[in-house]
């Protein structure tokens, strides 16, 4: 456990901030992170639980090759952040809108490039007059946000499964180009799941200006409404001050009460 040398407390899990190519090989992977939710044991090591996840069928028929890249890709996006894997592991009543949100969210925590790109250019793209956007338009922004970096093959790789992984996560509508902008269905306990994982950990932002929030539609009116109606806290503003009372002091605690 890494500990603040300063306080010698726990330091908080971090948002991750180093670009990879994980996407290119797992988008969303909505029904592959709840069996590993219903399945996975944090206490067995990471290295230990390739080939029990593929003697138990844990992602059916997959090989034992992509059952390893799964596990690997799903310590980064969950065991990366251990209160709230607890949670997921004990939350077998969610329900597939919870579900979809939750998983983008949580990609967002673990992939940086994704993360801007729901969270900054396709909230960007909303504005416009036309909000629309297609494989050529992602191309051209990842490429411009990452000049030099990969091949052009690469390149069309990522447009292809970032647009893929927002349409799963229901931010963009599905399969043909152009595609439209949407905005998922985010139930009370999706939100307040968000609400409580956020305030323990270290990101860029605040907990109601944030890529997580407004990847969703959730910023401003819209946001103080649903924050206003939420149960196990109470939320204030004035201006540009903000503030929150919470029920439970962890997101173990709020589980526990409200799931």
């Amino acid at each position: 456990m890494i500990k603040d040398r300063a306080s010698g407390r726990p330091e908080r899990p971090a948002e991750a901030t180093e670009v990879h190519t994980r996407i290119l090989r797992l988008a969303l992977g909505i029904e592959e992170s709840r069996s590993y939710w219903e399945h996975v044991v944090p206490s067995v090591p990471a290295a230990d639980r390739g080939l029990v996840a593929f003697e138990h069928r844990w992602f059916g028929s997959k090989s034992l090759e992509r059952v390893r890249f799964l596990l690997s890709n799903f310590v980064d996006r969950y065991d990366a952040f251990p209160e709230a894997l607890d949670v997921l592991r004990r939350w077998r009543s969610m329900d597939a809108a919870t579900r979809q949100v939750v998983c983008h969210w949580h990609l967002q925590l673990s992939d940086p490039l994704y993360r801007r790109f729901t969270g900054q250019f396709l909230v960007e793209r909303r504005g416009l007059r036309d909000p629309k956007v297609d494989r050529e338009v992602v191309l051209r922004w990842v490429k411009n946000e990452f000049p030099d970096r990969w091949s052009e093959a690469t390149l069309v790789q990522f447009a292809s499964k970032l647009l893929s992984a927002a349409s799963e996560a229901g931010v963009v509508s599905a399969k043909r180009d152009p595609r439209a902008l949407l905005m998922p269905k985010v139930p009370d306990l999706a939100l307040a799941y968000l609400m409580h994982l956020l305030r323990g950990l270290r990101f860029a932002g605040t907990l109601t200006e944030n890529p997580y929030l407004t990847s969703v539609g959730l910023a401003e009116g819209v946001l103080d409404q649903r924050l206003r109606s939420l149960r196990g806290m109470t939320f204030r503003r004035m201006a540009h001050l903000t503030e929150f009372e919470w029920e439970a002091p962890t997101l173990t605690a709020w589980a526990e009460a409200a799931l």
